[in-house]
């Protein structure tokens, strides 16, 4: 059981931020035991001739066989929407002599046995660490950043919208009891409970202290988790809604038909709010500008293909009944990776 205690002020200061890095980091758990990740096995298949290119023997070496992974490979993000090219910056900073001792932690009793390629490198840690950072690089533009990363973003991105809805309408034990069964919430005190007695977890209490929580949704994760780390800020990763959606592919026909009556990004923007949204959820979903989105918005509405609602300050736009029997005839293509911009 792990328990983060929260005193007066911690409750405002936790936020949610994604992890580009993270996610490629933990993507690699799908090539080491795809039969646990299911909804990512379309793009296993796409992608497996591009990945095999790359330095696979390191790359599947940072996985060890638990699906533990190095602590350091995941740098805590230190802003909501961190680009991967200053995550992995930060990757590159870390001092040599850390990775011996995360690789030992992650491998476990099998720490004896290290693959060649981390034994060998552990050598020279400092040319391991850029090695590693070279492999990810290759690996984010090579297989994740042209499609597979446009599409977990516009999913990430629902899902703090989703999670900022919940906390408004259902408050702080709404929002923690959506997360994940594995969480619950006492008014003061965050706990976290290991429903399957293998690989338990340790006890641990963690006091907030005024730093602030970070919750982080992830593809990857089977359950909330958390890594320990008394010197760091608190940090809480949990499973994302939507991952489903990775494994469906789009009727290219229907969808190529949608494409072309509306043109490639106002389709996208109907096709993404099946959810409601406001123009500036849209717009990091999609990261382009606000009066990019805008503007489609507009011609959709006109075209009666969208409702839009007040809440507060800020406008919502759903789909209108036409919308939604237009959309009906191509759901799997809401992530498609097609730019929004004008």
């Amino acid at each position: 059981m792990i328990e983060f205690r929260f005193v007066v002020g911690d409750l405002a200061r936790t936020s949610f931020a994604y992890s580009p890095l993270q996610e490629a980091v933990y993507s690699l758990r799908c090539w080491r035991d795809p039969a646990r990740y299911p909804h990512q096995r379309p793009w296993l298949r796409r992608l497996g001739p591009a990945f095999r290119r790359l330095d696979t023997e390191l790359l599947t070496a940072l996985i060890a066989p638990s699906l533990w992974i190095p602590d350091f490979l995941t740098p805590r993000p230190d802003r909501p929407r961190p680009a991967f090219d200053r995550q992995l910056a930060a990757l590159a900073a870390t001092p040599p002599h850390v990775l011996g001792p995360d690789i030992t932690a992650a491998y476990g009793p099998a720490a004896d046995a290290l693959p060649p390629v981390l034994r060998d490198g552990l050598a020279d840690p400092a040319r391991l660490l850029d090695r590693i950072c070279r492999a990810l690089d290759a690996y984010w533009r090579t297989c994740l950043a042209p499609d597979w990363w446009p599409r977990v973003h516009s999913l990430l991105e629902a899902d703090l919208a989703h999670r900022g809805k919940v906390l408004a309408e259902e408050g702080a034990r709404g929002l923690f009891a959506s997360l994940d069964p594995r969480l619950s919430w006492d008014g003061e005190v965050l706990t976290m409970t290991k429903k399957l007695d293998r690989n338990p977890w340790p006890e641990a209490d963690i006091e907030i202290g005024g730093r602030g929580l970070v919750l982080v949704p992830t593809m990857f994760a089977l359950g909330a988790h958390t890594n320990i780390d008394y010197a760091l800020p608190p940090l809480l990763c949990y499973p994302a809604r939507g991952r489903a959606l990775l494994s469906q592919t789009p009727p290219p026909a229907t969808a190529a038909a949608l494409d072309r009556l509306l043109g490639a990004p106002r389709a996208r923007i109907l096709r993404l709010l099946s959810d409601p949204a406001s123009t500036t959820e849209l717009a990091h979903r999609l990261d382009v500008t606000p009066g990019a989105v805008s503007q489609h918005l507009s011609v959709l509405y006109d075209a009666g293909l969208l409702v839009r609602t007040r809440s507060g300050r800020s406008v919502r736009y759903a789909h209108s009944e036409l919308g939604d029997r237009l959309c009906a005839q191509a759901p799997s293509a809401v992530n498609s990776p097609t730019s929004a911009s004008s």
